[in-house]
């Protein structure tokens, strides 16, 4: 869920994509306050459907693809649908770390079994033996020194995944915190795991997850923008996102909540395995993302090599590209943070390097597509916007807390 903006130094990316108001102001207190936050490591896994990504592209062997890393999870999952490259760019070190983390061990453990240790357990002690004697010397130099490097305990950082990394990172504490109160109130989101049916799920919703959103503290605590720093939202995201229900808040993660924990049997949903059982399920027969199942290790390690990772925006990687020279965009929920100018550098510089065909694919926190009106007519009648498939693909989306999915194709010339 990282963004666009101008190269600079490590905190000033971030800034810049974040920051619309003075520093002194109260707005502008708070989004200096989720650009410190987001410095650090947010998302263990990414939290946009992967397979929704991939129908809704049509990736084809011949295509190149520009894609935000987040988490990497997206990154190499779109490797299973064989492309011919993929750049990664995000603004955010640890991101960038991570997915160069996961390249680097497709490529060097030893088979599947260790790469599902490594990323579908996270918490064993011999990930971290397996990167000292597998990943270590293969390592791109900053991604080395990022997991190296020691944090306030005097721990190294790769030493996440011997201590689960699904409970760190932003996104990590924010579950976290959602299960501590939920238990104040006697409730164990994890229950919901026991569930046989859909039938059972809905009913440990209504029952169990639904009444704590009406509770004093929970739509006191959701009421504040600070709240859901831990989801990687941002003030101007958070305001979008509250316009999407009329009961604030608190009633849009209700909403949202809702569909993850009712919308999809639990076979089927890696996302509410995350979300209610802070981890993927027991063994890797449960659901798990495209890149970590057994069926895709080879194809994926033997399609490592095509993806380049880099910290920069997306806008200033397409400036240094070609005209019509990329296929696919995936641009996850970053335009919900940009201003209207950011929106239109972005859009003049995909549309000068999109190839005959191409497709945009992005994630609003609202409902509908935020481009009309705010991105110059100019540019934006350059693209067909599919409603149809949009709104297939948003009903569809496993990880259910976003408004909208959107697809855009270029028009023929």
């Amino acid at each position: 869920m990282p963004s666009a903006s101008k190269v600079r130094g490590r905190g000033a990316l971030i800034g810049d994509a974040v920051h619309r108001n003075r520093a002194l102001s109260g707005e502008g207190a708070l989004e200096r306050l989720f650009t410190w936050a987001f410095k650090g490591l947010v998302y263990p896994q990414i939290w946009e459907d992967p397979e929704i990504d991939m129908e809704a592209l049509a990736i084809e062997r011949d295509h190149t693809i520009v894609a935000i890393a987040s988490g990497g999870c997206n990154i190499l999952s779109y490797l299973t649908a064989d492309p011919r490259a993929i750049t990664a760019v995000d603004l955010n070190k640890a991101h960038v770390a991570l997915t160069r983390l996961k390249l680097t061990a497709a490529r060097q453990l030893p088979n599947h079994e260790a790469f599902y240790r490594f990323f579908g357990k996270a918490d064993q002690a011999a990930n971290v033996a397996a990167y000292t004697r597998f990943l270590q010397p293969h390592l791109h130099g900053e991604a080395r020194a990022y997991w190296e490097a020691r944090d306030l305990t005097g721990r190294r950082r790769i030493s996440l995944f011997a201590r689960d990394l699904y409970r760190h990172g932003l996104l990590g504490y924010f579950i976290g915190w959602g299960h501590r109160i939920a238990r104040l109130y006697g409730i164990d989101p994890k229950d919901l795991l026991k569930a046989r049916t859909m039938e059972e799920q809905r009913s440990f919703f209504d029952t169990a997850l639904a009444p704590l959103f009406d509770k004093r503290m929970v739509r006191w605590a959701t009421s504040k923008k600070v709240s859901l720093y831990g989801l990687g939202i941002p003030p101007a995201q958070y305001e979008a996102l509250a316009s999407a229900g009329d009961d604030g808040m608190a009633g849009v993660l209700r909403q949202r909540l809702e569909r993850l924990a009712c919308g999809f049997p639990l076979s089927q949903n890696y996302f509410a395995w995350q979300a209610f059982g802070r981890g993927y399920a027991d063994d890797d027969a449960g659901p798990l993302p495209p890149y970590l199942r057994r069926a895709h290790f080879e194809d994926v390690r033997a399609r490592a090599d095509r993806v380049k990772v880099a910290n920069r925006s997306f806008t200033d990687h397409l400036a240094g590209q070609p005209d019509k020279s990329v296929d696919r965009y995936v641009l996850l929920d970053a335009q919900d943070w940009m201003s209207d100018g950011a929106l239109n550098d972005l859009w003049a510089e995909i549309t000068r390097t999109a190839r005959p065909g191409a497709r945009v694919v992005f994630r609003t926190a609202a409902e509908p597509s935020l481009l009309p009106g705010r991105v110059a007519a100019h540019i934006l009648e350059r693209w067909d916007y599919d409603a149809e498939t949009s709104a297939s693909c948003t009903a569809r989306d496993r990880s259910s807390i976003y408004g909208g999915v959107h697809l855009y194709t270029l028009r023929p010339a």
